[in-house]
């Protein structure tokens, strides 16, 4: 006689808990946003324009200059290792590192800056490191005094947001009231304006590139943000011109840039430049073809 063997009981399976609260906002991670709520992933505006603009030429002419400069400004220590073969392979490798170690200087810089408006939009107190920091001081004065002399109201910081339709998301630094604003654009005193934060470059010499119009543009036109409380909401709709804080140590220049639904068109073809490079151009050029064997050439 023979007896079944019962069926093997499966495990249950493990159940991930829905995110609730500030987890639903999606984060960046390796030039994506993805919606842990719906699963849906969208390109990163900022990874769109290195990958489909001009942007790559401009930080690469940026880079040029920058270990031109540092080669001038330490040329004698320079010479002196050119000299000696163990000194030279340690000097070149560093100079070749030098507008990476520039680019991590301002990145730095940056996102301290964005921490003390974020601080500022909510309400919050400024961090005590950033409070105690003598370089950031000259920013934070800076910065608080473009919100007094420009009677700014803030209304969102930080705040990320996305285009189902078009497949793109990012986090925009703020949207702002100012009826001084307002005035100088010839816009309603009720408007709110898209506003970004650059804190490169000098004030006498251009900090603010064109890259910054398609990326408000693509910020203007989502369909959708995310709330702090992880909820979502239809984007608020700015005016056709945003505005640039170039915010310096020595001062602060703010900077009207039009983000319009023609720079919003131009934004799609660099989306699809970007689709381009990251995909279909890396499959288009095969490997070189050979010649077939002379048997195989005298049979046809």
């Amino acid at each position: 006689m023979t007896t079944a063997t019962p069926p093997k009981r499966r495990a249950p399976r493990k159940t991930t808990p829905a995110p609730v609260g500030e987890d639903r906002i999606p984060k960046p991670s390796a030039g994506w946003y993805r919606d842990k709520v719906t699963g849906a992933k969208y390109r990163r505006v900022t990874t769109i324009l290195s990958l489909g603009s001009t942007k790559g030429d401009v930080l690469s002419r940026w880079a040029a200059g920058v270990v031109a400069d540092t080669a001038f400004a330490n040329l004698p220590q320079l010479v002196a290792a050119s000299l000696r073969p163990d000194e030279r392979t340690e000097k070149r490798d560093w100079l070749s590192r030098a507008a990476l170690r520039k680019r991590d200087e301002r990145a730095d810089v940056g996102s301290a800056v964005h921490r003390i408006i974020e601080a500022h939009v909510l309400g919050e107190p400024i961090p005590a490191d950033l409070v105690e920091d003598p370089e950031m001081a000259p920013y934070l004065a800076n910065f608080l005094r473009f919100v007094e002399e420009w009677e700014v109201e803030f209304e969102a910081s930080e705040m990320v947001v996305g285009s189902p339709e078009f497949g793109y998301a990012g986090t925009l630094d703020y949207l702002l009231r100012s009826p001084l604003i307002a005035s100088a654009l010839g816009a309603a005193t009720t408007a709110t304006f898209m506003g970004d934060t650059k804190t490169g470059g000098e004030l006498d010499v251009k900090g603010v590139y064109p890259e910054a119009a398609l990326q408000m543009s693509a910020y203007r036109n989502a369909e959708i943000a995310w709330l702090r409380d992880g909820s979502t909401v239809p984007m608020p709709a700015t005016h056709s011109t945003g505005v640039v804080l170039h915010l310096r140590p020595e001062g602060y220049r703010l900077i009207p840039v039009v983000c319009d639904d023609q720079v919003f068109a131009h934004f799609r073809v660099v989306q699809q430049a970007a689709e381009w490079m990251s995909g279909l151009s890396k499959t288009v050029v095969g490997g070189a073809l050979s010649l077939p064997a002379n048997t195989e050439r005298e049979a046809a």
